[in-house]
């Protein structure tokens, strides 16, 4: 009895479509522009295809935050502060309590890493290299807030280094304490030693849920889709 667990089925399909996708398109942004020589070695275009890709992603995902699957929505996993720097005070007793979908921490780490993303895919969509490029929404605003919104690209590139690393430990601690949530990502089903206090059914039928999910990639992909026609068209 005391090896039983608790299997529950978290991440959906899509949102492990969403995370996989993301990672592959933030890894060919990032190379095409932080690696030496990589803008040479590809045109400054793949680095906003990869961009609108990233925009697409991200605008399935605020919308799946909204209507998707229970363990999928901003709702189930945003705490209010109190209750998260109680989480915090028991992380470091090492006393968390378990959380099926992210924990308040995780959480809120998720929105902050979502809306950085989402800054930088839109504001790359007003920016131009001055030789090569000009991106399809470049030229609507003026030179001096062009530049600020470069500046601020530039800036923002950074600070999701560091998010991206602060994801990266978090997986790893989470590892040490027995939650592999890599493996989670792969397969959508997480176990525990006993129920987790955020465990909830899904209210929503599978149907429905096919739906709004396919409702979610038409918005999406229709908008990536659009802006990688327009972008090629200069």
């Amino acid at each position: 009895m005391h090896n039983a667990s608790v299997a529950i089925n978290v991440w959906d399909r899509w949102i492990r479509l969403f995370h996989w996708g993301l990672v592959i398109a933030v890894l060919v942004s990032f190379y095409t522009t932080k690696t030496s020589g990589a803008p040479f070695l590809f045109p400054i275009e793949t680095h906003a295809q990869a961009g609108y890709a990233i925009l697409g992603l991200l605008i399935f995902r605020w919308c799946w935050g909204l209507v998707g699957s229970v363990y999928a929505r901003f709702k189930t996993f945003l705490y209010p502060l109190p209750h998260t720097i109680n989480y915090a005070n028991n992380l470091v007793k090492r006393q968390p309590h378990a959380y099926a979908s992210h924990n308040p921490l995780g959480g809120w780490m998720v929105v902050v890493f979502l809306l950085s993303l989402s800054f930088q895919a839109i504001s790359g969509l007003f920016l131009s290299d001055d030789i090569f490029f000009q991106a399809p929404l470049y030229g609507l605003f003026s030179e001096e807030v062009a530049g600020l919104l470069r500046t601020l690209h530039q800036l923002n590139s950074d600070l999701l280094i560091i998010l991206i690393g602060l994801h990266l430990v978090g997986v790893i601690v989470h590892r040490l304490q027995g939650e592999p949530l890599l493996a989670a990502m792969l397969t959508g089903t997480k176990r525990f030693r006993q129920p987790p206090i955020d465990a909830r059914s899904e209210p929503l039928s599978t149907a429905t849920l096919r739906l709004r999910a396919l409702a979610a990639l038409f918005i999406g992909a229709g908008i990536a889709l659009w802006l990688w026609y327009f972008g090629n068209s200069y």
